[in-house]
């Protein structure tokens, strides 16, 4: 009876908090993406002006590399905040057996 009148209360404040947070959340990750694809355009800027060779496929390298950190960290965050936000929260039980 006292799990049904927590998850009771808890529901009541619920929805305005989720609507709130995934409004937040998505507002957080497309200015994550937009940003990381603006770094990525400079860097390619930057990266097609090296005249020699070996310099630029070095640079180029690294750029892939930046920009796979860069979306996936992207990506990633986005899951856990979605996961965090959005997840349904346990009632830890009081006792019983642990097996």
């Amino acid at each position: 009876m006292r799990y049904a009148l927590a998850a009771v209360e808890e529901s009541n404040g619920a929805p305005m908090k989720h609507a709130l947070l995934a409004i937040l959340t998505t507002l957080l990750i497309v200015a994550m993406t937009l940003s990381a694809m603006v770094i990525l355009v400079r860097a390619t800027l930057y990266v097609t002006a090296i005249r020699s060779s070996l310099p630029r496929a070095g640079a180029t390298a690294a750029e892939l590399l930046l920009g796979v950190v860069l979306l996936l960290g992207t990506v990633w965050l986005a899951t856990h905040l979605a996961v965090l936000i959005f997840a349904p929260k346990q009632i830890p039980p009081n006792g019983g057996p642990l097996g």
